[in-house]
Order: C-alpha cells, then sequence, then structure tokens
C-alpha cells in the first residue's frame, strides 16, 4: 500500500513517516512538501493513502482535497491538520476526505485511522461524532461561516488573510468581478460592514489556511 504524507514542515513529515514505517502496516511512504508537488505526485503516481495538511504556502489543502478527488477518486484522503476538527473536519468530510485527524493526536491513532481509512471507512474521532449526533438531535444553529459554499468559504479565508481582490482572481481562475460579488455576497451573510470586519470575523473564528 503506497501512502503520500503531504505537509511543508519537513519535521512533521519525519515524525509521520517514522510512525508509519515503524508500525506493522507495510507501507511504501513518500512526501512532498507543497499543494503543487501533492497534486503532481498525486497524476504521476498511484496512491492508496493521501495524508494532507490543511495549510501550504501555495494554497488550501482543502483545494487540494476537491482535486484529488477529481483526479483520483479511489485514492483516500485523510486531513492531519494542526487546526482544530470542529473548524474544517465537517467541511473536509463534505469534500470527500476519509477521516480528519488533528497534528496532536497520539501515534497509534494515526495507525488506527490508517487501517480503517485503507480498507474504505471513514475515520473521525469519538468527539466529533458526538458533535455530528449533537447537531442533528438538537438542530444546534450553525456559525454563519459555516452555511457558506465552498467557493464562498475559499473567498472568505483569503480575504481574512489580507489578499487583494485581483490577488483572489488569479489565485482561483476567476475574474475580479466575481471575487467582488463574493465579497458583497459573504458581508450581506455574516452581518459585516467592510473588509476589516472580515479579516476580524476571520481571525476570531481562526479559520485562516
Amino acid at each position: 500500500m503506497r501512502v503520500l504524507i503531504a505537509d511543508d514542515h519537513a519535521i512533521v513529515r519525519r515524525g509521520v513517516r517514522e510512525i508509519l514505517v515503524e508500525a506493522p502496516l507495510g507501507l511504501a511512504v513518500d512526501e512532498v512538501g507543497s499543494a503543487a508537488e501533492t497534486l503532481k505526485a498525486v497524476r504521476d503516481n498511484r496512491y492508496d493513502i493521501v495524508l494532507l495538511d490543511i495549510a501550504f504556502p501555495d494554497g488550501s489543502g482543502l483545494d487540494v482535497l476537491r482535486q484529488i478527488r477529481e483526479l483520483c477518486p479511489h485514492t483516500r484522503v485523510l486531513l492531519l491538520s494542526m487546526y482544530p476538527e470542529e473548524q474544517y473536519a465537517q467541511r473536509a468530510l463534505r469534500l470527500g476526505a476519509s477521516g480528519y485527524l488533528t497534528k496532536d493526536s497520539a501515534p497509534n491513532e494515526l495507525v488506527i485511522a490508517i487501517q480503517k481509512v485503507a480498507v474504505g471507512g471513514k475515520y473521525i474521532t469519538q468527539a466529533l461524532a458526538e458533535r455530528l449526533v449533537d447537531e442533528i438531535d438538537t438542530q444546534v444553529e450553525k456559525a454563519p461561516h459555516e452555511t457558506l459554499s465552498d467557493r464562498e468559504f475559499q473567498v472568505l479565508t483569503r480575504l481574512g488573510a489580507g489578499k487583494s481582490i485581483h490577488g483572489i482572481a488569479v489565485e482561483l481562475s476567476l475574474s475580479p468581478k466575481t471575487i467582488s460579488t463574493y465579497r458583497s455576497r459573504l458581508l450581506e451573510k455574516l452581518k459585516l460592514k467592510t473588509e476589516a470586519d472580515i479579516i476580524h470575523y476571520v481571525i476570531e473564528n481562526r479559520l485562516g489556511d
């Protein structure tokens, strides 16, 4: 079974590799350090599982996840992120991820997740499972950003990082006019008034990727 570790921090990749190599799983493990390298590796090789970070200097792990699902629908993707699962796990699962783990998880939890994902299962923590059940049972009101479409969320996080309309347009291959429309829509949906409010909202809710 071939596994790709996709993370921009070399020390994280090394630690994850050691966990996987020491586990009795018989894995062949490769590493990449950027979003572009991840997509190239997936195109050039057949991986059974990709361990994917959320944040890369050259792009979002959620964007990479979406593209992997389009390029290689049989490749299973397990998100391994520094961000708490309540921020990104549900969105990642909706995009087709097979599971979500935080980087402070115990090594044996990563091994268990790999084993479950390898046979086609989904891996989520007990805490996230309980959260999902609670939302179903009590119809908990979602935070405003949880109601956004994936594209709206992409624009939100980029505006929150202080990126310009033109820069976001280039990054997402859209027109500046379209990005401006998304910005106006976000201000309305989130009940904000200015771009500075968007930046504050993203920081306050720790949504930066």
